[in-house]
């Protein structure tokens, strides 16, 4: 009988999957009809307006009132997009002159930067990929996707997908670090959470993977700067995370500021159109960054606009922002031959494509009573959430954490122990400090009248030099059990063109740490960045370290609970510190080179510039390891990896190798573990990394509990780009390791025959 009903299960599944595919199918026959025929009645002049996007936020007087430069274009259709268009009542106004003043009724696209919610805040994309926790940031892009189409925005120029390897760089910020496997994960997730089920879902935005491609690898970490990067690389590395989420079904995509191998991205035809279109088989649309276009004349790549127009165009950047080469020029070159009509007839079906999917020629117009869904109590619940996850501890020398709820006074000390602005981190044009609940505001309420806490911040901000404000800090220190400094950067240090040469912590703030170390306190350092910072100099000053990025409008509360062991940190690092600048970049994947430095001198460093030493790949004065390795990240729990188990000790071309571990939780505190799956590839074609993420899991154990945790290996994961640029599978040894971060665990190896 048990057969029987499976049996029947099994069809009814297929029979719903072959409906909803023809469902699919069908929808798309129909959205595809619905653009050919619209865009056969279209003019000239019509069709290049649906290439250009505004910034309404520059011609917005108040809300609500419609500047009259805008009124002819919207309805002469010259206007396809606007980004920053105000509240969702003025929004709706602008829609009603597109849709209902003009001749064809083409729906405007609304386009916001949505990076790391809307008016409910989670951590900065750094901070939330430390989470590794692919559920939960897909909620919160969900969650974004509800307050921002709440106010009337239909795009969000979000995920950021640009895989980066140096902290210098301000943007590392939205990034979700250095790996194309994390980032390709979480990247999707983004992608999933922001567009639903479905984009004609009035509560989903349309995502927009950027920004393509190359623009973390800028030269020396300086922002929209140089990047050369070989083409194995850029496909291995920079391209995998936006192909991901291409096939996660990404409705958009943003050309890059930076030029790649000597082509502007936003200019570049091989990723543009041969890479994009013709292998991805992308049909979506591409929007260029913010005048990406005009400024490719600045690089060099172009005389001038008209030129600049031609190659973005042809290039295949598909609608312009803010700049006007297009406006200004693609008519002209049409009418003279320069351009075929053709060209620009796709480009228009791209974007139209995505406003039907949208369901914005069907519902233009955007409900004005959705807005009492901010800040709903579910999405803080999973702000809190996602900003306890995100924190990792870094140090926590003779368990200083957790401390006691039973303390009777606690000093607050630091510059960001009470900022909301800076909590919220970079990138939050809807949030509000009003919203936020700072650490002090969350310590206080968590630890009640009972106990004293006793603030001083000691620094104004994290850049002051002043330090007038000690003696009130180190008296504070002197009367507390316990000292909670809160330190790191301000929301201005980190984001776009905050690129930084040096990654210490700004300001006077480790004489601040100095000052209170003396005092013979236990002291608790909870660092708030936008980036890996250095502080190899403090850091045995203090017991314990807490890093929790700029963790949102909830990061108060979600601290509290960590810092007074409610839940135990379980964050794991996307991305390597480094113990100085000069050691940068610094990752994981790395090469072993001929002469790679030796393990057994790890924690030294091999000589001096007056006492050389060991002719390796090594620097002389610093140790070649970084600070905290990728995935790394303490817990209150102690857990313990052992018994590697293979389901064969090899694989074929084709086959699949089951990967087991077993996980003891040998404290008394129930937490959770991240399991990371790593493998080398010892010889090949062409040389590999020395460990790459294939793999990793979040579970949680109880005290004493035993957990196994298995991963499927397929041989097809092991794939690379060979010397013709084609993908192959060699044959070899490989070692395989799963453990808490990507140096530690326990180890195998196996053959693929």
């Amino acid at each position: 009988m048990r057969i029987v009903f499976s049996l029947i299960a099994l069809w009814l599944a297929a029979a719903l999957a072959l409906t909803a595919g023809a469902g699919r199918c069908a929808e798309t026959q129909d959205v595809e009809h619905r653009v050919s025929q619209l865009l056969s009645q279209m003019t000239l002049e019509e069709k290049i307006g649906q290439t250009a996007q505004r910034n309404l936020g520059a011609v917005l007087a108040s809300p609500g009132d419609v500047a009259p430069e805008l009124l002819n274009p919207l309805r002469e259709g010259a206007i396809g997009s606007f980004l920053n268009a105000g509240d969702v009542r003025t929004k709706n106004i602008l829609q009603r002159i597109a849709v209902e003043q003009s001749r064809l009724g083409i729906p405007l696209i609304y386009g916001r930067d949505v990076i790391h919610g809307y008016r409910t805040v989670f951590p900065i994309p750094v901070g939330g990929a430390s989470s590794w926790n692919t559920a939960l940031i897909e909620r919160a892009a969900r969650i974004a996707a509800i307050e921002a189409s709440a106010s009337g925005i239909h795009w969000t120029f979000a995920p950021m997908l640009d895989i980066t390897r140096d902290p210098r760089w301000g943007r590392v910020a939205e990034t979700c670090g250095e790996d194309p496997y994390l980032t390709s994960i979480l990247g999707a997730a983004k992608v999933r959470g922001f567009q639903g089920r479905s984009l004609a879902d009035p509560t989903t935005i349309a995502a927009c993977g950027k920004h393509y491609v190359g623009y973390g690898a800028a030269e020396g970490g300086r922002d929209y700067n140089t990047t050369i990067i070989p083409e194995r690389q850029l496909r291995e590395i920079y391209l995998a995370p936006f192909h991901a989420a291409v096939e996660a079904g990404a409705a958009t995509l943003m050309s890059a500021f930076n030029e790649i191998n000597d082509v502007p991205a936003s200019g570049n035809a091989f990723t543009l159109t041969r890479v994009l279109r013709g292998e991805w088989g992308f049909d979506g649309f591409v929007v260029s960054d913010w005048n990406s276009i005009a400024e490719m004349i600045a690089h060099g790549y172009c005389a001038d606009e008209k030129e600049a127009a031609f190659k973005g165009f042809t290039a295949g950047v598909d609608m312009e922002m803010v700049s006007t080469t297009y406006e200004n020029h693609l008519m002209a070159m049409i009418r003279d031959g320069t351009l075929d009509e053709s060209v620009l007839d796709e480009a228009v079906r791209r974007i139209l494509r995505i406003k039907f999917r949208l369901g914005l020629f069907d519902s233009p117009y955007r409900d004005e009573s959705r807005v009492d869904i901010l800040l709903h109590p579910d999405h803080l619940a999973v702000a809190e959430e996602l900003a306890m996850q995100s924190a990792v501890l870094l140090e926590n020398r003779n368990n200083t954490l957790p401390l006691s709820r039973g303390l009777e006074s606690v000093a607050v000390i630091g510059p960001l122990a009470d900022s909301p602005v800076d909590q919220m981190g970079t990138w939050t044009m809807d949030g509000r400090i009003e919203d936020v609940r700072t650490p002090l505001a969350a310590i206080k309420a968590y630890l009640g009248p009972s106990v004293d806490v006793l603030y001083a911040p000691g620094l104004e901000k994290s850049r002051s030099m002043d330090r007038s404000g000690f003696a009130a800090a180190v008296d504070a220190a002197r009367r507390a059990d316990a000292v909670l400094l809160f330190l790191g950067e301000e929301q201005i240090l980190s984001g776009e063109a905050k690129c930084r040469a040096f990654l210490d912590l700004p300001g006077a703030q480790e004489a601040l740490i100095e000052s209170v170390a003396e005092t013979g306190k236990p002291v608790i350092a909870v660092i708030l960045a936008g980036r890996p910072l250095t502080f190899e100099s403090i850091k045995d000053k203090v017991g314990a370290i807490l890093y929790a990025w700029h963790p949102g409008t909830m990061g108060g509360p979600a601290l509290a609970k960590l810092i007074f062991g409610e839940e135990s940190p379980s964050g794991r690092l996307p991305i390597s510190f480094p113990r100085t600048v000069g050691q940068i970049p610094v990752y994981y994947a790395h090469k072993n080179t001929g002469r790679p430095p030796s393990e057994r001198n790890l924690g030294i460093p091999t000589g001096t510039p007056l006492d050389p030493r060991d002719f390796t790949s090594n620097y002389l004065d610093v140790d070649f390891t970084p600070a905290y390795v990728f995935g790394y990240g303490l817990s209150y729990a102690e857990f313990e990896y052992s018994d590697l188990t293979l389901s064969s000790n090899e694989i074929a071309a084709d086959g699949v190798l089951k990967v087991s571990a077993k996980i003891t939780n040998r404290s008394d505190v129930a937490a959770d573990e991240v399991a990371q799956l790593y493998v080398r590839d010892l010889v090949a074609s062409v040389t590999r990394p020395v460990a790459e993420l294939k793999g990793f899991s979040r579970l949680r154990l109880e005290p004493g509990e035993i957990r196994t945790v298995s991963f499927d290996l397929r041989a097809q994961d092991l794939a690379f780009l060979g010397m013709d640029m084609q993908p192959v599978i060699e044959p070899g040894l490989f070692h395989i390791r799963i453990g808490p971060n990507s140096r530690e665990g326990v180890r195998g190896e196996f053959r693929v025959r």
